[in-house]
């Protein structure tokens, strides 16, 4: 992702593509080329909640990308099975995102994979593999479409193929027009821009924040991984896809080390790609700890279903503006998240009383001056690369992070 400018949520390759797009003078918004008249509007969500639409039995929701990506559309795949309870609810999403719902009650009833194609999903493009999508798509005829994968250059052209009677979803100016759309602005909380996307189909919001039901295999699937003679369990992701986003090595090894020495067992967690740099950590803490035992790597050894197990029996986990963090927020477990102010706007959770969330407020590369506010993925990049988050003192991290695992041990009678 060359031309990303500066740290974004995992893995959408078209989120900002189109660019950052001033909003009308009039403050109106437009649905399908047309202004909204105030008496259109049944209601207000996060925007405009409009009329439902009639005989919807079938959904497909587009939602590429990470799972950081996957956790900000769950509150509003949860608002359209409230708003069409009949409905049957098809993800178009990833391999990962299939492996993550399977078995687990919830809106989404089926997940079909993306075909590589561009802006949609990275990888090597098949045009007869697309091809072959779209028609068993257009064969399952759904009345709703919902793109919540960006700003609709390459996402919408792709939704309309789909031949669904009904569209709703983001758009720039130079994006192709769904049935209703509201403007994509980049500076939004991504949560809340898929919340008002699905009022535009009628849904209200039913959820604030992802929630994840537990499988019902959890405990089996965390036991082999928990060390039963410590009281808590501490879980870090040092990871993230853009090295900017990524805390220091030695930061989180002063945090996993502090949490040793005050007994809990700490783990790494992490995709095959986090595999060396939770290693760093690992070596790092240990060599500020006399327990160092406790604290170990399992990164590029748990399935999605592990880690969300993992996850969920954590007192509190660590980490990054990264999937998993989004992830153990949707579990219920709290969490320390360290962010970039701007990634705060867009991924950052919403409440302080079971998250708390440590902030960088560097604005400019420190070595050229670029501005790194600038948005959307066609925006220039400097090509220096550092820790935006580098000033997060360890010791304030610590701070949360031992008042919330604290809290944690409490409500669970530990």
């Amino acid at each position: 992702m060359p031309h990303q400018p500066t740290v974004q949520g995992d893995g959408i390759e078209e989120h900002g593509a189109e660019g950052h797009t001033a909003a009308d003078a009039t403050g109106g918004a437009a649905f399908g080329g047309e202004r909204l008249a105030p008496e259109a509007a049944h209601g207000l969500g996060i925007g405009p909640i409009l009329e439902r639409f009639e005989d919807v039995r079938r959904i497909a929701v587009l939602r590429g990308g990470g799972l950081g990506d996957m956790m900000f559309a769950v509150p509003a795949i949860e608002s359209l099975a409230a708003a069409y309870p009949e409905a049957e609810i098809t993800l178009l999403g990833t391999d990962a995102h299939a492996a993550l719902f399977r078995g687990r009650p919830g809106p989404v009833h089926r997940v079909e994979p993306l075909p590589y194609a561009h802006g949609v999903r990275p990888g090597p493009e098949d045009p007869d593999a697309v091809e072959d999508f779209m028609e068993r798509m257009r064969a399952r005829k759904f009345d709703l479409a919902v793109q919540l994968h960006g700003g609709g250059r390459n996402s919408n052209p792709f939704l309309l193929r789909l031949g669904a009677r009904h569209t709703v979803g983001t758009r720039t100016e130079d994006a192709a027009p769904l049935e209703r759309s509201v403007p994509y602005l980049y500076y939004q909380h991504e949560v809340l821009r898929a919340l008002e996307v699905v009022g535009l189909a009628g849904a209200v919001p039913a959820a604030l924040q992802p929630q994840l039901a537990p499988l019902p295999e959890e405990e089996e699937l965390a036991a082999r991984w928990l060390d039963p003679g410590r009281p808590s369990l501490v879980t870090i992701h040092p990871g993230a896809t853009d090295p900017r986003r990524r805390w220091p090595a030695s930061s989180f090894a002063d945090v996993a080390a502090r949490a040793a020495a005050d007994g809990s067992q700490v783990l790494l967690v992490g995709d095959e790609t986090d595999v060396p740099l939770a290693g760093e950590v690992v070596a790092l803490a240990q060599e500020h700890t006399d327990d160092g035992g406790s604290i170990r790597s399992v990164a590029g050894r748990l399935t999605l279903a592990e880690l969300s197990a993992v996850l969920r029996a954590s007192d509190v986990m660590l980490g990054n503006d990264s999937g998993p963090r989004h992830l153990a927020q949707a579990v219920g477990t709290p969490t320390v998240g360290i962010y970039w102010v701007g990634n705060l706007i867009m991924a950052g959770a919403l409440g302080r009383t079971m998250h708390r969330v440590h902030l960088s407020w560097t604005t400019h590369c420190p070595e050229c001056g670029t501005d790194l506010t600038q948005v959307g993925w066609t925006a220039p990049r400097c090509g220096h690369e550092f820790p935006l988050t580098e000033q997060v003192r360890a010791e304030d991290v610590y701070a949360d992070l031992a008042q919330l695992r604290a809290t944690s041990l409490l409500l669970r009678g530990k």
